[in-house]
């Protein structure tokens, strides 16, 4: 099944720059464009990047070919098309809000069953049942690993966080994410990095408002909640560890 999954290395700010996408992206405006032309709910598949311009080239569903500079374009989300198998029982996620079936963006679920057609029916977290038709809104996928932004609001009773240190230049990987990672975990949490020399630094890395507190201060706090946790954890029998 050909579905959407988004690019998650692709910051806010990336978007803005047309050398930062790359052919077969595949963009969803969520705001309308008079300038471009482009309108809210359009689809367009990426086939040309030109850089010296720093303008693109999509393709859209009407099959007509707009080219613009994605700073003049707000509301885009970006997405690669992957290839995913689905089963009775998988752990779901959607990658896209969905007015009809009243779902957000990353809401979770489980798969309950699966029509000759392709049709799913998917139990959600909220207790919601819902039939889904991934050949029709191909926003889908597994639901085993979330996002730090995405998973806040949630809880589990462990959680295993991935941390790749090279996205600390991208201002992916910072104190913020790593509150909101550890603080997911109720009983115990597992950090696993490229590289054990440069998380430290990689996780101090500040991207609050300094008019609204210190970094220093925030900085401080985070690593006294982490600690807080990891204590919890140990007088549970578990405890906060770093695999590589």
């Amino acid at each position: 099944m050909r579905v959407l999954v988004p690019r998650q290395e692709m910051t806010g700010a990336d978007r803005s720059w047309a050398q930062q996408y790359q052919i077969d992206d595949i963009l969803r405006y969520s705001r309308a464009s008079k300038e471009t032309g482009i309108g809210k709910g359009e689809y367009g598949r990426v086939i040309a990047v030109h850089a010296q311009e720093k303008t693109l080239t999509v393709q859209r569903a009407t099959g007509e070919q707009t080219t613009y500079d994605p700073r003049r374009q707000m509301g885009v989300s970006v997405y690669r098309e992957q290839e995913k198998a689905f089963s009775i029982g998988d752990r779901i996620q959607f990658t896209a809000p969905n007015q009809e079936l009243k779902t957000a963006n990353r809401e979770l679920g489980r798969v309950e069953n699966i029509a000759q057609d392709g049709t799913m029916r998917l139990k959600l977290d909220s207790g919601r049942s819902v039939d889904f038709a991934p050949q029709h809104f191909p926003h889908l996928d597994h639901g085993y690993a979330v996002t730090s932004y995405s998973s806040q609001g949630q809880t589990a009773e462990r959680v295993l966080i991935h941390v790749d240190t090279e996205l600390g230049a991208k201002d992916l990987v910072n104190h913020r994410m790593a509150y909101v990672s550890v603080s997911r975990g109720q009983w115990d949490a597992q950090i696993f990095t490229n590289d054990r020399e440069k998380l430290s630094q990689a996780l101090s890395h500040d991207v609050s408002h300094q008019s609204a507190y210190k970094p220093e201060q925030t900085i401080a706090s985070m690593h006294q909640k982490i600690a807080a946790s990891a204590a919890h954890g140990l007088e549970q029998g578990t405890g906060l560890g770093l695999g590589m």
